[in-house]
């Protein structure tokens, strides 16, 4: 399984599942040195997806709490009719 979905759009959540996959497979010792290659950079590939969805998700929460605060600074400011 790769990063993208058969739409060609990944989630973090199918990212995350195959990372736990291949951490099972390395694991398990069963796979030969290639397959460890392999194994390894397709986890590399998914871990930095998985890092750029966090920081986006951290990122827009971030802005949710500015605009909150700025539209209570708002309300606050607003004169009472």
């Amino acid at each position: 399984m790769s990063v993208t979905e058969p739409a060609g759009e990944p989630t973090y959540e199918t990212a995350s599942a195959r990372i736990e996959g291949i951490i099972r497979r390395l694991d398990s010792g069963e796979a030969g040195l290639r397959e460890t290659l392999e194994l390894c950079q397709e986890g590399r590939a998914l871990i930095e997806f998985c890092a750029t969805e966090l920081e986006a998700v951290g990122t827009g929460l971030e802005e949710l709490r500015l605009d909150e605060l700025v539209a209570r600074l708002e309300a606050s400011r607003a004169p009472a009719a």
